[in-house]
């Protein structure tokens, strides 16, 4: 078959991707033609021409996009091979300025691949020590372990010589040696001269040459075809060992699986049974675990499950009872207006009356007002209890989802789960909430005024009115609060932008580090008057943000109002605040006026002395009292919380869902698998056999083939000369300027004359594995490796002419077949 375009000048102008196939039919098939077969060759030549011109033109452009072409027929062996433009050193038609590089990038895509052989093709009435193509297949191979030499021409060569001394590998050796061929001449392929014939003139030539005759068995285009396809064979027996233990590995991870498949019957309801029985003690399980905070499986990312539950009990919960008691002018304003309501009508003397330590203006006001503003205070802690049990209840909500998961392959069963088990907890979170609030009410029941830890009215009086909160609690002046890394976020990018920093809390003041040995301190800021706020997140910006600011108005850091801090999480912003709440920095207060805050300044400054020290006395009370209780609350909560529903919870998944799942519908509507389950168990046993007959074609292949050994290296060193003198040539040299090399040529159905001119050197690789190389960065050759079935194709007698112009003695070669028609 001839069906490789032919021509003067250069002709292949893209990467052509040619796999031979063995196949009992003979046809073509296109890549970009997809299911359209090419019976008639002739077809096959023009639409290689036309593909060609519609991406690069038809004035002599070039592209790096391959054309990719299959060839099945009964004559050829299962080879690849890429047949590459040829190199040239001067622009034509619209070809870019720099083609000789383009060309040679484009040839280094291929031939640099360690699984293509490389035929450096030469003329034999030419100087060997000038090829292009040995020297660019010694720059990327330069062991020589996948170079095979290639010499055409021989029935061209001046007469009283000959190529012997190369051919025997004895004048410029190469570690696979050389093999010699003749081609169809152009007269032979204007005649349509038949391949068979060719091939037969070819072997004809060998035995009958005085140089050649002995070692015809070695020369001659079946001969070729048959190194290449050892050496194919070579490469599969290299890679096999790999390929085996990465089979046998992956046989074996699926194993375990797939075996439970194997007598899968989806209607069994014995199966049916134990795997309701099995999902259900999972599911058990992986909660028991995600609360208890053990498992195979943590989570790094994120807290998660038990990890979440407490930051609630011990951060956000807290945080939410600090929060209810901050404000100090409004409860002291409440103070007052209680204890002149005690009073009523009654005068207010300016003579004191003294019950034992406390000046008073009126019989037992402390207790009565005392005993009015805790229950105040008391009643105001409902609201962040019953917000704690709302947080624990949506993440035990979203702990059954998580742990749901590994149901997905049951639809049915996975919802029904999550159903009965959230039923529950909402059941149970009625029960809780009314727990919390007989809680709080048996705190509002009776003012235990004899607790220990209450500082009592004689204790009251003498607190100081100046002295700060921070003070009162005693045990935090000077103790580290909090260390962590903050961003502060609010300095200009003039001034440097955000930085991190290592940030360090006390009672008394937050100072912030360069890093985290505390060395080198660059700022320290009293928390006296400081509140904090929450910033909302810029447009931009990923961090959750909070400020801190000076009530009196007056800057926080150098020129700032205030202090921008970030963090990454909304966990760690909880968590900073919960700190800063202990340091006495309180959030800011939201919807109270300005006019009321006046308002509340000018009754305070307006107030009696006497009334003030009775307020003084009665707030140090409510304090005492108020951080008993809080105290009380934050012990109990989390056990409440554990007791009447999380520890409930586990105990009914462990003994009662398994009832209610029984009792709730048809139990083959609950294990009825999902669509995704069944692909997936369909797809792991095809892969399973998949890989059991591919290792059965690796054991065969071992016992039917034999691996010829690598030969011994060659000097090799004549391949470094970088400029031969004009003058000087090899015995079998002659002016007749050089041809392409093709790496690797397989036999292959098609034949190509050469066009008048003289070729330049050129470039073909050929694959070393079944697989077609596509074009750089794509996907492997769809159509899939062939079968390898050894076969020899006609092969046609020399060729004189070439398509190409004249090439120069010096002029670098992509490595291709040195004589076009040796791809035929």
């Amino acid at each position: 078959r001839d069906f490789l375009p032919r021509g003067s000048g250069i002709v292949t102008r893209r990467p052509l991707v040619l796999q031979l196939v063995n196949s009992s039919t003979e046809y073509g098939e296109f890549l970009h033609c997809k299911g359209k077969k090419f019976t008639d060759f002739e077809e096959i030549r023009l639409e290689i021409e036309a593909e060609t011109d519609r991406v690069t033109g038809s004035n002599k452009g070039i592209s790096p996009v391959p054309i990719n072409l299959r060839v099945y027929s009964p004559h050829v062996l299962n080879l690849t091979l890429v047949d590459l433009p040829g190199m040239t050193k001067v622009p034509v038609g619209d070809q870019p300025p720099d083609i000789e590089f383009q060309i040679r990038d484009m040839l280094m895509q291929f031939v640099t691949k360690e699984n293509c052989l490389i035929l450096a093709v030469s003329p034999a009435n030419s100087d060997l020590a000038n090829s292009d193509a040995l020297k660019v297949a010694k720059e990327v191979d330069p062991q020589g372990q996948r170079t095979i030499g290639v010499i055409t021409k021989l029935d061209l060569m001046d007469e009283g010589t000959d190529a012997r001394d190369v051919l025997e590998n004895k004048l410029l050796p190469l570690r696979r040696g050389y093999i010699g061929v003749v081609n169809r001449s152009q007269k032979d392929i204007d005649g349509k001269k038949d391949i068979q014939a060719a091939l037969a003139a070819e072997r004809k030539f060998f035995l009958s040459h005085p140089a050649y005759r002995h070692m015809a068995d070695r020369m001659g285009t079946p001969y070729l075809q048959k190194v290449l396809n050892q050496q194919l064979t070579n490469h599969i027996r290299d890679t096999l060992p790999g390929l085996r233990n990465k089979l046998q590995s992956q046989l074996l991870s699926i194993e375990k699986e797939v075996e439970e498949y194997k007598n899968f019957r989806p209607d069994d309801p014995a199966r049916k049974t134990k795997a309701l029985l099995q999902m259900v003690q999972q599911f058990a399980v992986d909660f028991e675990k995600r609360i208890e905070g053990s498992g195979d499986q943590i989570d790094t990312y994120e807290l998660s499950g038990g990890a979440r539950i407490n930051r609630i009990f011990h951060e956000r919960f807290p945080f939410e009872l600090v929060k209810m008691e901050f404000d100090e002018k409004e409860l002291r304003r409440e103070i007052s207006y209680a204890i002149k309501n005690i009073h009523g009508i009654r005068h207010v003397s300016r003579t004191r009356q003294t019950i034992g330590c406390i000046a008073l203006t009126g019989l037992f006001t402390p207790d009565m007002a005392f005993e009015t503003i805790v229950k105040k205070q008391v009643k105001k802690i409902k609201e962040p209890c019953l917000k704690c049990v709302d947080m624990v209840i949506s993440e035990l909500i979203n702990t059954v989802r998580q742990c749901t998961k590994k149901l997905s392959q049951y639809p049915h069963l996975r919802e029904e789960m999550e159903r009965i088990v959230t039923t529950h907890i909402r059941e149970r979170e009625g029960r809780t909430k009314d727990q919390v609030m007989l809680l709080i009410d048996i705190e509002l029941a009776y003012m235990n005024t004899n607790h220990e830890d209450f500082i009592g009215f004689a204790n009251a009086q003498q607190r100081s009115s100046q002295m700060s909160k921070k003070k009162a609690a005693g045990n935090q002046v000077g103790q580290v609060i909090r260390k962590g890394w903050l961003t502060i976020n609010n300095i200009g990018i003039m001034k440097g932008g955000s930085k991190e920093y290592w940030f360090v809390l006390t009672a008394e003041n937050l100072s912030w580090y360069k890093d985290d040995e505390e060395k080198e301190k660059k700022y320290m800021l009293p928390v006296d008057n400081l509140k904090l706020r929450d910033v909302e997140k810029g447009f931009m910006s990923s961090k959750h943000i909070f400020a801190l600011f000076n009530t009196e108005q007056r800057n926080v850091y150098k020129d700032y109002r205030q202090l921008e801090l970030a963090c990454e999480t909304q966990e760690e912003v909880d968590s900073w605040k919960a700190s800063f709440l202990r340091a006495g920095v309180y959030p800011e207060r939201v919807g109270a006026s300005e006019a009321e805050e006046n308002g509340s300044d000018n009754f305070m400054h307006s107030m009696d002395p006497q009334l003030e020290r009775q307020v003084e006395t009665i707030r140090n009370l409510v304090d005492s009292y108020m951080a008993i209780v809080n105290k009380t609350i934050r012990d109990l909560m989390p056990k409440t919380i554990m007791h009447l529903m999380i520890n409930n919870t586990k105990d009914f998944i462990h003994s009662e869902l398994l009832a209610n799942l029984y009792s709730c519908g048809d139990q083959n509507t609950l294990m009825e698998e999902s669509a995704e389950q069944a692909q997936r168990r369909d797809e792991m046993l095809r892969m399973y056999h998949a890989l059991k007959e591919a290792l059965n074609i690796i054991g065969d292949i071992n016992t039917s083939t034999i691996s010829t050994p690598m030969p011994p290296p060659v000097d090799d060193s004549w391949l470094q000369v970088q400029n031969v003198p004009s003058g000087r040539r090899s015995p079998t040299s002659s002016p007749t300027p050089q041809r392409r090399a093709p790496a690797v040529p397989p036999a292959r159905p098609g034949s190509r004359g050469p066009a008048p001119g003289p070729p330049p050197a050129g470039g073909s690789t050929l694959g070393g594995a079944p697989p077609v190389p596509s074009r750089p960065g794509a996907s492997p050759d769809p159509f899939g490796p062939p079968p390898q079935v050894p076969s020899r194709p006609n092969r046609a007698p020399p060729g004189v002419p070439s398509r190409r112009g004249p090439a120069s003695p010096t002029r670098p070669t992509i490595i291709r077949p040195a004589e076009p028609s040796l791809l035929d």
